[in-house]
């Protein structure tokens, strides 16, 4: 399943936005490399710059960003283990950042834990109700656990006796 990546490139002297899931800033080139690899989809390179930017990394935001980032990856790559990892170190770290409950959402929707999904989507929303990447990961939940199914069926064929005459 591909999974929708929000993005807003960010200033360095600007805070952090409140919506992408890749996160973007300029002090640690190798994160910033890393994020615009990854918001390109070119996932390899973007994690391959990403963890250079964790080692080289000299404040706790960076890690946490480099963290977040690198949970996003994977994820987005299908590598959920790796993606585990990242998001289990992170959360260790700091659980108030709502962006790692949203990849742990959607890992555990693709892997059809529900009940793991649910709970990651609750603490997330908890965290920033109103983030959309959680409603998309939310509305992904929905339709793995409740699907639509059709109320009404039409029958739009003509019935050859009931045709005038």
């Amino acid at each position: 399943m591909r999974f929708l990546i929000l993005v807003s490139f960010l200033a360095a002297s600007a805070s952090w936005a409140q919506e992408p899931q890749f996160r973007i800033g300029s002090a640690n080139p190798d994160l910033y490399e890393g994020a615009r690899m990854l918001l390109a989809d070119r996932h390899e390179e973007g994690i391959r710059l990403t963890l250079a930017g964790l080692e080289a990394a000299t404040s706790r935001k960076d890690e946490e960003v480099a963290l977040s980032n690198l949970c996003a990856g994977y994820t987005n790559m299908g590598d959920y283990e790796s993606a585990l990892r990242y998001c289990d170190i992170l959360l260790t770290r700091n659980d108030k950042l709502w962006r790692p409950y949203n990849s742990l959402a959607l890992i555990y929707i693709e892997t059809k834990q529900y009940d793991k999904a649910e709970q990651a989507l609750i603490k997330g929303e908890a965290l920033n109700p109103g983030a959309q990447s959680l409603k998309i990961a939310r509305a992904l939940y929905l339709d793995a656990t409740q699907p639509v199914t059709e109320d009404i069926v039409i029958d739009d064929r003509e019935n050859k006796d009931q045709r005038p005459q």
